[in-house]
């Protein structure tokens, strides 16, 4: 049976605690639900090696250096923050725990523990300018990192299993790493590529995952689940598009489908590095890196993110850099500039997010041979289809 690419720095994060052995005095923290799913990406190995929330050594070397203080790659703080009053007592305890401020499905219970390490300050706007390249306050990133709490605090967490299955977190398009890495091997697939997603898919997308499948063995499709910006497709809608994509279009043994459940940061070329990472950790050999991924207006230069590789040729995971896909009127099919001699308006047609709400917010469906009408028919049965 073929190998799985190694998880980044050589081994799995599989952090988990059985809820008797938490002593029910700890000093306990609420968390919100962005929070709450970054504590168990880190114990699921999402976030592999990390094994909790960065020191202060690992955190400046990430900020300044884009790599921990081991020089493994690594290029986005994953740090939990806190107010004065609540550092002080993580700083007396030897351990905390963590509820969800916003569930109440858990009967407030406690979901996690972490064993504090370091407690330490930080400079804000200098951090968030090192790591997402802008000290715009309208960065939607930047804005998010300089009004975080003024301490952090650094150490190892474990979530309350059960360990065996991300299903019963999240429901059944969640895997864990353990998961997504037997589901690789026992299809025997020898090398599986990845594609990161906001977005729900149009056939542009689905013509570039499918000339990847002419390439690689099996597609890895990863949706991020999680808090995203204004007028960014919301979660439900991306993945009843997707599965009915899936369903309709795709050979379903080619295909894993899986979310990902954590924020954009929109940091550009830092966030594809990180993007690489966590679908390294999923067991993917290769992974899809389009135009502009991860960025937000203007702030990184189109191909930023294709750069950034280049610094890091340690990684296992092997970035792929496809080009666009679009509808020539001319060649009557999807091309990209490498196929394709024509250009302009006159002759290309694509579908881009402004486009896309214009015509669904007027109930308009977008032409067959943009979007599949399945899929039009699922974004149009939401009210409200938008993060407003």
């Amino acid at each position: 049976m073929p190998a799985v690419t190694r998880p980044h720095g050589g081994s799995l994060t599989n952090n988990f605690v059985d809820i008797s052995k938490i002593d029910k005095d700890l000093f306990t923290l609420d968390v919100d639900i962005g929070l709450r799913k970054e504590i168990e990406n880190i114990s699921f190995g999402i976030f592999s090696p990390l094994k909790g929330f960065l020191n202060e050594q690992d955190f400046l070397n990430v900020v300044s250096k884009g790599r921990l203080a081991n020089d493994l790659p690594w290029t986005i703080p994953i740090v939990l923050d806190a107010d004065e009053e609540a550092a002080k007592k993580a700083k007396d305890s030897s351990q905390i725990a963590f509820r969800s401020s916003n569930n109440n499905n858990d009967n407030n219970q406690i979901f996690a523990v972490m064993n504090v390490e370091d407690v330490y300050s930080f400079d804000k706007k200098a951090s968030a300018k090192s790591v997402f390249q802008t000290d715009d306050p309208v960065h939607p990133g930047f804005q998010k990192f300089v009004t975080m709490k003024d301490k952090l605090i650094g150490g190892k967490v474990s979530v309350v299993g059960p360990s065996s299955s991300a299903n019963s977190f999240d429901g059944k398009f969640r895997l864990t790493p353990s998961e997504s890495r037997k589901k690789i091997q026992d299809q025997g697939w020898e090398s599986t590529v990845a594609f990161q997603t906001r977005n729900v898919p149009h056939v542009a997308h689905e013509m570039l995952q499918k000339a990847a499948l002419n390439i690689f063995d099996g597609l890895f499709i990863n949706p991020l689940i999680g808090k995203k910006k204004k007028g960014d497709f919301k979660d439900d809608v991306i993945l009843n598009s997707y599965t009915v994509l899936i369903d309709n279009y795709y050979p379903k043994s080619r295909i894993i489908f899986s979310t990902l459940h954590t924020e954009m940061k929109y940091a550009g070329p830092r966030e594809a590095i990180h993007h690489a990472i966590m679908r390294q950790n999923f067991g993917c050999s290769h992974i899809i890196i389009g135009r502009d991924h991860a960025g937000v207006g203007n702030y990184y230069s189109p191909f930023a993110a294709h750069e950034i590789f280049k610094d890091y040729p340690e990684l296992e995971i092997k970035p792929i850099f496809f080009p666009a896909f679009y509808f020539c009127k001319k060649c009557q099919g999807y091309v990209n500039e490498r196929t394709c001699p024509h250009e302009g308006s006159d002759f290309r047609e694509e579908l881009s997010g402004t486009k896309m709400r214009k015509m669904f917010s007027s109930g308009e469906l977008p032409p067959s041979h943009l979007m599949r009408p399945e899929i039009s028919k699922v974004i149009l049965s939401y009210s409200e289809p938008f993060v407003e």
